[in-house]
C-alpha cells in the first residue's frame, strides 16, 4: 500500500493587529506518504450531527508526525480542504501499518 502527498498549510502567528487580534502567516508543508480515503455514510451522518459539516475525506496520516492538523486547512489532489473536529489517534505500537492518525476534512475554498 502507498500513500499519497498531502500538503498541509501551517499558519505561525506573526504579529497582532492594532484591534488586539492575531495576524497569521502561511506556509505550506508537504506531508508524503498520507492514506486519503472516502468516508463511510455513517461518518458523514456522523459529522453532520456533532459539528454541522459534510466530511468529504478521511485522511490517515503518518506514525511519528508532530504536526498540528486541528483547525488546518489541506490540499488534497489539487484542492483545498479544512480538517473538521480532531485528529483520532490510537496507541502507535498497537496500530500494524505505516499510519497512526486519522482526520476528517472538508470541502473549502
Amino acid at each position: 500500500m502507498r500513500g499519497t502527498d498531502v500538503t498541509l498549510i501551517v499558519k505561525t502567528q506573526t504579529s497582532v493587529d492594532p484591534f488586539g487580534e492575531p495576524v497569521y502567516t502561511e506556509t505550506e508543508e508537504t506531508i508524503h506518504d498520507c492514506l486519503v480515503g472516502k468516508p463511510t455514510a455513517d461518518d458523514v451522518t456522523t459529522s453532520i450531527a456533532l459539528y454541522g459539516k459534510k466530511i468529504e475525506y478521511i485522511i490517515g496520516i503518518p506514525k511519528g508526525d508532530a504536526h498540528s492538523w486541528e483547525d488546518s486547512e489541506v490540499i488534497v489532489f489539487g484542492e483545498r480542504f479544512r480538517t473538521v473536529g480532531f485528529a483520532e489517534t490510537g496507541i502507535q505500537e498497537n496500530i500494524p501499518l505505516r499510519w497512526g492518525k486519522n482526520i476528517k476534512v472538508e470541502r473549502y475554498g
